[in-house]
C-alpha cells in the first residue's frame, strides 16, 4: 500500500551518488524517495516543507554540512529521522552526528549492503551503527569510566524516570498528571519522549524498562 511506504529525502551534493542511491531505495516496496537536496540548506527546506518520513544526509555537502542540516531539522522537524550518510569512518564525526539528532551513520563504501537496513531500524525507532562505530562508543564508555567521569545510567531525565516510574506502577495519564501536578497533555509529551528516546513502543515494554532499571520491584 503507497501510504505505508517511508517517504526519504535524499540530500548529496554528487548527483551521480544520488541516483546510485535512489535506484537501491526505489527498489524497495517498502521504501521511496520523495525529494532531493544537493546540500544541507536545500535538506533543511525540504525536510520542513514536504511530507518527509527520513532524511538521508551526506555528512559533506557546501553551504551546510550534513551534521548541521541534521540540527535544524532535528530543530524543525522533530518527527523526520535522520540518516548521516559518510565517507569517513571517523568517531568524531560519528559523535557529532549522533549529537546532531541522528539515528545512525552509514559509510558509502557500504552504503549499498547497509543503507536498507539503517533505515528500517530508523524507522522502529533503533539507532543503527556500524562495526567501528560500536567500537568507539565502547571505547568512549570505558574511557570516560577510567578517567572517573559521571558514565549516565539513563538517557532519561529524572522527570522522565519519574514518568516511566508511575506508567509501570499502572498509572493513567490523569493520575500521573495529578500526582506530579502537571497537565495530561504534559504526560503525553513526557511519553512520547520516552518510548522514542528508549526505542519502544507501549506501556508493556516501558514496564520491563523500568524493572531493569531499578525503578518498580518485579
Amino acid at each position: 500500500m503507497e501510504s505505508a511506504k517511508t517517504r526519504i529525502l535524499l540530500a548529496d551534493d554528487h548527483a551521480l551518488v544520488r541516483r546510485g542511491l535512489r535506484l537501491i531505495l526505489d527498489a524497495e516496496p517498502d521504501l521511496v524517495v520523495v525529494a532531493e537536496a544537493a546540500d544541507g540548506a536545500e535538506a533543511v527546506e525540504a525536510a520542513r516543507s514536504e511530507e518527509i518520513d527520513l532524511a538521508i544526509l551526506d555528512i559533506a555537502m557546501p553551504r551546510m554540512t550534513g551534521i548541521q542540516a541534521a540540527r535544524e531539522i532535528s530543530r524543525q522537524a522533530p518527527h523526520v529521522r535522520i540518516l548521516i550518510l559518510s565517507m569517513y569512518d571517523n568517531e568524531q564525526y560519528f559523535f557529532e552526528a549522533l549529537k546532531a539528532g541522528a539515528s545512525g551513520y552509514v559509510l558509502k563504501s557500504v552504503a549499498d549492503q547497509d543503507l536498507l537496513e539503517a533505515c528500517r531500524a530508523a524507522m522502529r525507532g533503533e539507532p543503527f551503527l556500524y562495526p567501528g562505530a560500536v567500537t568507539a562508543l565502547i571505547r568512549d564508555y570505558l574511557r570516560r569510566a577510567r578517567q572517573g567521569e559521571r558514565v549516565p545510567d539513563s538517557i532519561l531525565t529524572p522527570r522522565e524516570e519519574e514518568i516511566v516510574k508511575l506508567i509501570a506502577e499502572g498509572n493513567s495519564a490523569k493520575e500521573i498528571a495529578e500526582t506530579l501536578f502537571i497537565s495530561v497533555k504534559t504526560v503525553d509529551r513526557h511519553r512520547a519522549n520516552i518510548l522514542q528516546k528508549l526505542g519502544m513502543r507501549d506501556r508493556l515494554e516501558l514496564t520491563r524498562y523500568a524493572i531493569r532499571a531499578g525503578l518498580v520491584e518485579p
